[in-house]
């Protein structure tokens, strides 16, 4: 559905040349795909979103959509915006006093390049308003609405007009964050019913992963990893995208011999994945906090048993953290009950499967 071979965007900068905002991105996204780009700010998310809209235009590299060129620079080819056949979702709600829900969604069938008869109007207004559960307040000004109610008026927009894919620009930053869970799952499960192909930029690791079919990390204007949510968050490619897409736990080690140990300063740690270790080589090793579970005291054969000693915790309902001491190594557990009372100590396991090993020099 959309295919993004070697783009770059850059800006002049008055003291430095040009910065690179897009940095030879390349990209494939399936039809019916929804793909999250994440990033902190600047990372190049909105430029590249931008880019894909046809409102900014790339300095090199190629941008198609359905098979058909909308960028390039050799040959020199540019789509104007309005012939895209995008939707695109802001993350203001864009919405004005003097209009309605209804003539909200209708204003670009009335106005806009894709403008239809009235009759197929109120046909693709009424669907859209269906979809988004905002029937029943159709004729209320939107700015009566709630900001999630709003968001759900800018999503039906960009429905009604049918287009292939759909881009959003951080469309629940607004948002308090319970409301956003609502939402997120709202365009999640809206936008598979209708099998719409869609770029969704966040800065939330949490929302990406939530909503994303694949989910792909920019930074510095570079993809620096593509994958599942599950495979950027258990198989990062180095501890950067690691500690970006969650809390972690590093540990320095040398391998020993067998190359599945690695000595740390919590004593001797398994690990299941050797491949490419050597007996001898510094590592970083890379623990996540929910991997570190404590045990009852008589079980005695496990892997990579350490004893703790507790610190401190704080309850966050669903879970509790834990500040935990192993030796000199301060830890952070994640856990769904308080293990003992502070200044206590206990034994806790790693599965040598939850370890992540990269060679020194990331962190």
């Amino acid at each position: 559905m959309l295919s993004i071979r070697g783009l770059c965007k850059r800006f002049p900068q008055q003291d430095s040349g040009a910065i690179a905002a897009v940095d030879n991105v390349s990209l494939e996204v399936e039809q019916g795909e929804l793909f999250v780009l994440v990033g902190a700010s600047g990372s190049g998310k909105t430029t590249l979103l931008r880019c894909l809209a046809g409102l900014e235009v790339p300095d090199q590299g190629e941008v198609r959509i359905a098979a058909e060129l909308m960028s390039s620079d050799s040959p020199p080819t540019w789509v104007p915006p309005q012939r895209r056949r995008l939707g695109m979702v802001f993350q203001s709600y864009a919405v004005w006093p003097h209009l309605t829900v209804f003539e909200h969604i209708a204003l670009p069938l009335r106005e806009g390049a894709q403008r239809v008869g009235h009759a197929e109007l109120e046909r693709r207004v009424r669907q859209a308003l269906e979809l988004v559960e905002l029937t029943e307040v159709a004729q209320r000004p939107a700015t009566l609405l709630s900001g999630g109610q709003q968001q759900r008026v800018a999503l039906a927009r960009a429905i009604a007009v049918n287009a292939r894919m759909l881009l959003m620009d951080e469309p629940l930053s607004n948002l308090d964050a319970r409301l956003r869970e609502d939402v997120r799952e709202r365009i999640r499960n809206l936008t598979k019913q209708l099998g719409s192909t869609v770029i969704y930029v966040t800065h939330d690791q949490v929302e990406a992963m939530a909503i994303g079919d694949r989910v792909g990390l920019l930074r510095q204007g570079k993809l620096v990893q593509v994958g599942t949510p599950i495979e950027v968050y258990r198989q990062p490619c180095e501890p950067e995208v690691a500690d970006f897409f969650g809390q972690m736990n590093w540990l320095d080690g040398v391998v020993a011999n067998p190359p599945h140990i690695v000595e740390t300063s919590v004593g001797p740690l398994a690990v299941e994945s050797s491949n490419g270790l050597y007996s001898g080589q510094r590592v970083i090793l890379g623990i996540r906090p929910e991997c570190i579970v404590p045990i009852d005291s008589e079980v005695a054969t496990e892997s990579n048993v350490l004893d703790a000693r507790l610190l401190s915790t704080a309850f966050l309902g669903e879970q509790v953290i834990s500040q935990l001491a192993v030796g000199q190594q301060r830890l952070v557990s994640k856990t769904r009950r308080v293990p003992i009372n502070s200044g206590g100590c206990f034994r806790v396991a790693i599965d040598p499967a939850d370890i992540m090993a990269f060679p020194p020099g990331g962190k």
